[in-house]
């Protein structure tokens, strides 16, 4: 067994398309009726954005780990394991580690401060309009590097699937993408968002286990028979070594160290992730969410470590980095070589509803951050009502899903683990150092909060804008320009240390102080949750 030979015809897909649109169609009526049922208790802003707080800890940390296992955990890390074999799999490992950093400094104590954003932690003790704007602009940008990645997700799965290889095809599967995105924020709100999240999730770890097990029987249930096969088809022992995508060269080597830095300090600063913590009655279930959303997380990853080298053995690296999808075509391309068009479809349509519940993630909390932060507190000054500041939001789900839908145009083909891990580096970089400060430091400053912020922010941009992932190489956006002046293709190793630097130096020059009672009141409730529903109701 241990020198099977890749037996995939990639052509052969294009007669399976009926089936899948099939699958995909019943997949999203199924869903659309559930969100439709969800939608008729969406009376009040706290309803809109936290789904009432009607949640258990156990769906919540379901819908968690079905936000959270995106395109990038299914498509890009399968594929970039098969590709790139351990090197690939250091994926798995950051974004999995990073959820010990969200459990122990993070979960509890944003549930118990906030109301319904990151912006009502970050602003509790300090000057409201700045803080709120700043927290606000960097949650956007977060949300539309990460709205990036499941656009070029959605762009491959369907473009394997209906062997669509021009540009204008792919362009289209996106926008149809965008159209049901908006549809079910638009009319589902967070509680239609989780529900969705909820069945994707179930739907994803049962279809991974499935084809874990299959793969795994192939092999006699022997973990180094398939390592071996994996090597031997790839013809290349270095698959099992570290080393192969990233010990090279020693720029490499730090392109790797930026990577884990990100992985590991992003996923406690993503707005969509923090949301998830208000949808909870309580701080004792916001942490029971995130202790049942690691272990669905890990088991889901220690699947990818199987499909991903189960992929490089039964289909081949040439032939998965030769399909229409490129690396994200690994684990739909070994689901048709295990169960032909029938697993393939279901496969499919579960990394479809993945795209779609993360979207919709991300979308509505793009337009939370803007109707309830920016346009409610800062541009109504508190004044608005529940009514107009939800259909502010509803606004902003259409502008939020025209943008992710023209970005996600320009940055289909990427490998979407790769553009996930620039949304954790923005993450990392504009708004841990501020979240970790705001909670542990008495003396942080509104100043140090906008430096960290913008600053963060600013450097995390700007340095991808001049890295290879932007221009000067061939898997690059724009592959024919070359302004790529900073090497690496991750920029957390620089703008991480800068935006904690640009917090603590904002702070100590800054001569004014923040309100002690405010900042005592903080600690109180981010410890304790005393008085925290005041913070909901009034």
């Amino acid at each position: 067994m241990s020198a099977m030979v890749p037996m995939v015809n990639v052509a052969a897909l294009k007669d399976t398309t009926l089936l899948n649109m099939g699958i995909f169609a019943l997949f999203v009526l199924v869903t659309m009726v559930i969100v439709f049922r969800a939608s008729r208790n969406n009376k009040t802003a706290a309803d809109y954005y936290a789904a009432g707080r009607s949640f258990t800890g156990s769906q919540n940390g379901t819908a968690i780990a079905g936000d959270y296992l995106s395109a990038a955990s299914f498509l890009g890390i399968t594929g970039a394991i098969a590709v790139n074999g351990y090197d690939g799999f250091l994926y798995s490992i950051g974004f999995l580690v990073a959820w010990l950093v969200a459990l122990l400094l993070v979960a509890e104590l944003m549930r118990n401060t906030g109301k319904f954003t990151m912006a009502d932690v970050l602003s509790f003790r300090l000057r409201q309009r700045p803080v709120r704007i700043a927290a606000a602009l960097t949650t956007l940008a977060v949300c539309f590097f990460y709205l990036l990645a499941q656009m070029a997700g959605a762009g491959s799965l369907i473009s394997l699937l209906l062997g669509i290889s021009d540009w204008g095809g792919q362009a289209l599967v996106i926008v149809v993408v965008g159209a049901l995105m908006i549809m079910y924020v638009l009319i589902g709100g967070m509680k239609g968002t989780t529900w969705v999240q909820i069945i994707k999730a179930v739907l994803l770890i049962c279809g991974a286990a499935v084809m874990t097990l299959w793969v795994l029987s192939i092999y006699g249930f022997n973990l180094s028979n398939l390592l071996g096969a994996a090597a031997d088809s790839a013809k290349n022992p270095n698959v099992l070594n570290p080393g192969l995508q990233y010990g090279k060269t020693e720029t490499s080597k730090l392109d790797f160290l930026s990577l884990g830095l990100a992985l590991v300090l992003g996923t406690a600063a993503l707005p969509h992730v923090l949301m998830r913590f208000y949808t909870v009655p309580t701080a004792k279930e916001a942490r029971k969410s995130v202790v049942w959303s690691i272990w669905l997380i890990g088991l889901f990853y220690l699947f990818t470590l199987v499909l991903g080298y189960g992929a490089a053995a039964l289909v081949g690296a040439d032939t998965i980095k030769s399909a229409p999808g490129g690396v994200n075509s690994a684990a739909p391309l070994l689901a048709f070589h295990l169960g032909g068009p029938l697993l393939l479809g279901f496969i499919s349509a579960v990394a479809f509803a993945t795209i779609l519940a993360v979207v919709a993630g991300l979308t509505i909390t793009a337009a939370a951050s803007f109707a309830h932060d920016i346009y409610a507190n800062v541009i109504s000054k508190g004044k608005a009502g529940a009514g107009t500041e939800v259909k502010v939001a509803r606004r902003t789900v259409v502008v939020i899903g025209v943008l992710a839908i023209v970005g996600g145009i320009f940055a289909n083909g990427q490998n979407v683990a790769f553009l996930v891990a620039l949304a954790f580096a923005v993450a990392a970089s504009a708004n841990l150092p501020t979240i970790l400060y705001s909670l542990f430091w008495k003396k942080f400053t509104t100043q140090g909060a906008i430096w960290s912020m913008y600053g963060g922010l600013s450097a995390a941009i700007i340095l991808i804008a001049l890295s290879p992932v932007v221009s000067g190489a061939k898997t690059s956006m724009i592959p024919g320009a070359n302004f790529a002046i900073f090497p690496l293709s991750n920029p957390g190793i620089v703008s991480i240390p800068l935006a904690f630097l640009l917090g603590w130096l904002g702070t100590v020059v800054d001569k004014r102080r923040e309100d002690t009672a405010k900042q005592a009141e903080m600690e109180v409730r981010s410890l304790t949750g005393v008085g925290a529903e005041k913070a909901v109701n009034h």
